[in-house]
């Protein structure tokens, strides 16, 4: 082992280094546009979030995502034999909550949770293709539901962002856990189906919690389950562009 002339303040050192590069980390967050969710560490592979029985037999299917990208889902399929360009509209189902029978989350916020999440999605989704509330030709099925959640501790994390000494202890605790202090998070399944044959066109799983910006260090209760909630339905939204699902007539007329 090598040691330095005084051994015993090494490891302090060591320790205050890591402290100050990670601070740095996270207020660097402040600038950044987006939801105020936490970016997974390169090189890291959290644990996936749990099947909750949501995508029934199509777990099989969902293999880790691999570019590296933090805006991926931990768990995802695509369907290579998926002709996206003959879709041009897109069903949205009702978000349901697939929690297990000991969870934490009241029926009231469950439920409340639930409608958050389908109208951003109906809002995201609505920016760039045409929504319908019946199955047909052309219409995509987009069926998610929440599978855990927890909630933030409004006071506490806000002392823990704005308090130098209180900020430290959340970084360690980021870097030991993989989570801020008094933050809360939310994790979800979803699935893309052909509206008229219930074919599997893509499905995944995922889990993010909240991030140590100072820009939201007011947030509510809930408000770390929305940011997660509102990160989903733009890269969904995002994502089905790329894919080249036809845009509905008003999106392209304003391009």
């Amino acid at each position: 082992m090598i040691r330095s002339g005084n051994g015993s303040k090494t490891p302090w050192l060591f320790a205050s280094l890591a402290i100050l590069a990670l601070v740095a980390a996270g207020c660097a967050q402040t600038t950044e546009e987006g939801p105020n969710i936490i970016q997974r560490a390169t090189g890291e592979t959290p644990a996936p979030p749990a099947s909750s029985g949501f995508l029934s037999s199509d777990y099989t299917l969902l293999q880790p995502a691999t570019e590296g990208s933090d805006q991926q889902a931990m768990l995802r399929y695509l369907n290579p034999n998926a002709n996206w360009a003959s879709y041009n509209k897109v069903m949205i189902a009702p978000v349901t909550f697939w929690a297990a029978d000991d969870s934490k989350v009241s029926t009231a916020d469950q439920q409340a949770l639930c409608d958050y999440a389908y109208n951003v999605f109906q809002t995201d989704l609505a920016k760039n293709f045409t929504i319908v509330d019946k199955p047909g030709p052309g219409v995509l099925k987009f069926s998610a539901a929440l599978t855990d959640a927890t909630s933030a501790v409004p006071v506490l994390r806000s002392v823990s962002v704005v308090v130098p000494q209180a900020r430290a202890l959340s970084v360690l605790k980021m870097a030991a856990t993989g989570t801020y202090a008094f933050v809360g998070s939310a994790q979800g399944e979803a699935k893309l189906t052909d509206s008229v044959s219930g074919q599997l066109l893509a499905a995944w799983a995922d889990k993010r919690a909240g991030g140590a910006s100072i820009k939201n260090v007011t947030v509510w209760q809930w408000g770390d389950a929305d940011n997660v909630i509102n990160a989903w339905a733009n890269g969904l939204d995002q994502r089905l562009v790329a894919l080249g699902v036809q845009p509905s007539p008003a999106t392209t007329a304003a391009n």
